[in-house]
């Protein structure tokens, strides 16, 4: 799960992170004062979405007076901001994020991540701050420091010292950067975090270490243990039927292909879009019903997949074990009734009560192609699909 930079960084500053003093606003009065309880001279408006490059697509700026705040504010709420890690759509702006203005003499990068190679967390850092750490990773790879993190013991001051003589700090930032490294991980541990990245994290004119921008997510499978995390979930910066699904028990991620999958098991889902690839054809989505599909949440899937306009065919494919073939089979067809399926539809089902479910198909007067592998159903509504769009 994702949250918003001013919520990071209060997560963030309860461990002791040194952020700037901010505050959120939904409305550019409220901007402004907000600017005016800062205080100061100089503030920075940052738009609040769930995605990185806001500054090169005009959602990070510079205010030098109060009125200058609510204007910037006024401009960026209610808009979609479009950047390089969102779709062509955008995430909607409902709020902004009015900080006191910083004086930068250096830019850092630092992370905490888990390296799934070693299944160890590193703390990560590059002298390359404010800029795409994969551009980094790429160009000048050897500008990135990584200490990979003992599980029993956490991270050590002297590896986070080791990272800041490395990014080449001196006097009192080595000890501040110390201190300021420990304190991230320590916010990364105990929030069941799944990354945290500060970028940049700078060194101000007076040596002191601060957290600039802020990017935390979170292990889903956790968030039971953290309440106060969990109650920061913005629904309003995903996928609308990404949301429909996740109220259903469902797993979809929207894609841009044409052909609508539904299947029971992600590794069989994963399976299923690769051999429609093979035929010619793109998923449209990933979307796995699980193992305790019912007829409503079978018909929510086929509503939910319905409602991406570039679908134009519809393979259901279920390998029936705990999932009972035929009632997958009675989902289908009240579904095709109840939402009037217009493009093609090829169902393969295997496993339990297999017989059943085909006859219940078979017997329902409604268009459904049968296949007999997975295979026959790839290559069925790939070729149906391009009939009807030859029509």
């Amino acid at each position: 799960m994702n949250i918003h930079e001013y919520q990071a960084k209060e997560i963030l500053a309860k461990f002791g992170v040194v952020v700037p003093a901010g505050m959120v606003a939904t409305t550019a009065e409220e901007a402004k004062k907000a600017a005016e309880k800062l205080g100061g001279d100089l503030w920075v408006v940052k738009a609040q979405v769930h995605a990185g490059g806001r500054g090169k697509a005009g959602g990070v700026k510079l205010a030098k007076s109060l009125d200058e705040v609510a204007s910037l504010a006024e401009g960026m709420l209610g808009v979609s901001l479009v950047t390089h890690q969102t779709d062509e759509n955008g995430q909607p702006v409902n709020s902004v994020y009015v900080t006191e203005g910083v004086d930068i003499a250096r830019e850092i990068y630092l992370s905490v991540l888990l390296d799934r190679t070693t299944s160890k967390l590193v703390l990560m850092a590059s002298a390359e701050g404010g800029v795409e750490i994969e551009e980094v990773a790429e160009k000048t790879p050897e500008k990135i420091f990584k200490e990979q993190i003992n599980p029993t013991t956490g991270l050590m001051p002297y590896q986070a010292r080791e990272v800041a003589f490395k990014l080449g700090l001196e006097g009192e930032q080595i000890g501040k950067a110390v201190k300021f490294m420990m304190a991230l991980y320590q916010a990364y541990e105990k929030t069941d975090a799944a990354i945290v990245e500060i970028n940049p994290l700078v060194i101000t004119e007076s040596n002191d270490v601060v957290c600039l921008d802020a990017k935390m997510n979170f292990d889903s499978n956790a968030l039971y243990r953290n309440k106060d995390v969990a109650a920061m979930h913005d629904p309003s910066q995903e996928d609308e039927r990404e949301v429909r699904a996740a109220e259903f028990d469902l797993n979809y991620i929207a894609l841009d292909g044409n052909i609508g999958c539904m299947v029971n098991g992600a590794g069989l889902a994963m399976a299923t879009m690769d051999i429609i690839k093979h035929y010619g054809s793109a998923p449209a989505n990933f979307l796995d019903v699980g193992g305790g599909a019912t007829e409503e949440k079978v018909t929510e899937a086929f509503k939910i997949i319905l409602s991406d306009s570039n679908v134009k065919g519809i393979l259901v494919n279920i390998f029936g074990g705990i999932m009972k073939c035929d009632i997958i089979a009675k989902g289908v067809v009240a579904a095709a009734r109840e939402v009037e399926i217009s493009v093609p539809l090829v169902v393969r089902l295997e496993g339990t009560n297999v017989a059943e479910g085909k006859k219940i198909l078979q017997e329902s007067g409604l268009a459904i192609t049968a296949a007999d592998s997975l295979a026959d159903a790839a290559e069925k509504i790939v070729s149906a699909v391009k009939q009807a769009n030859a029509a």
